[in-house]
């Protein structure tokens, strides 16, 4: 049975969305939490808007109502950092992308609640991904997995000046046939807006995990600048300003180019 959790909206065509990191659900941890504001700050806000024309293309779409708070499914589950020697967030996060502590003293989770919530959260999340990729490869020879994500522009502690609009991240070319990033690249390019591929986020977990071309499973992973589709607020925000409410007017250029990628991914996925 599906947690209630865990929405999967099956499709046909070969394309598979994942949406890891838009819940708001602190799954009982709120009062533990400094706040729940500071506990939901880090979410990819509206990113289940934003690409929400994925299922008329066909695609199925797998998205998590909780929050990374709790845990990241984008981790690798064993703890190990995905990006070494570089400022991260762990599967069971106790501070912020800005470093801001997310438990109360005394409050962080035990080394046993991080197995729990890992066997209640992460597991079931990366079993349906396999199963609709299982499903998936049933009818088609090639099929995409597209990892959709978003952050604020500018985090000092991750990464220095503003980060592009588009980071495309293929595990350095490893998740995912050339010729289908290549073909993401040349939309990127005719956008305007700045853009890199594999540059400070080159795909988490699930892009690394299940990408394997030689299967006949490509993966991507697309970090958007918030700027990009949303409003943002100086430095951190606050609880008044962020975030913003989800203008569709604003983010209508930035979701035309998304729909062309989709349209895309699935046109080479079937060739």
């Amino acid at each position: 049975m599906t947690p209630s959790w865990l929405t999967i909206k099956q499709g046909t065509a070969p394309l598979l969305v994942s949406i890891p990191h838009t819940g708001i659900d602190l799954a009982g941890l709120d009062s533990r939490l400094v706040s729940t504001w500071l506990g939901r700050r880090d979410c990819d806000w509206w990113i289940d808007k934003l690409y929400d024309f994925a299922t008329d293309l066909g695609a199925t779409v797998v998205h998590t109502a909780i929050s990374r708070t709790v845990i990241d499914v984008n981790r690798d589950p064993s703890g190990v950092s995905l990006y070494p020697g570089r400022a991260t967030t762990t599967l069971c996060p106790t501070d912020t992308f800005d470093g801001d502590p997310l438990y109360r003293m005394g409050e962080e989770p035990t080394p046993s609640e991080i197995d729990e919530r890992r066997e209640t959260y992460f597991v079931p999340y990366h079993d349906a991904l396999q199963a609709e990729i299982d499903r998936l490869r049933g009818m088609h020879e090639n099929i995409v997995l597209y990892d959709c994500h978003s952050i604020r522009s500018v985090l000092p502690r991750l990464f220095e000046g503003t980060l592009p609009v588009f980071n495309l991240g293929t595990n350095d070319g490893k998740s995912t046939d050339p010729s289908l990033q290549e073909k993401v690249v040349a939309i990127l390019a005719q956008t305007g807006e700045t853009w890199v591929v594999n540059g400070r986020f080159k795909g988490g977990w699930i892009t690394r995990s299940f990408g394997r071309p030689e299967n006949g499973v490509h993966a991507l992973q697309m970090e958007l600048s918030n700027r990009g589709y949303m409003r943002e607020p100086n430095q951190k925000g606050s609880p008044e300003n962020w975030p913003e409410p989800y203008d569709p007017s604003y983010a209508a250029p930035i979701r035309a180019t998304l729909k062309t990628i989709l349209e895309t991914a699935i046109d080479w996925a079937g060739r």
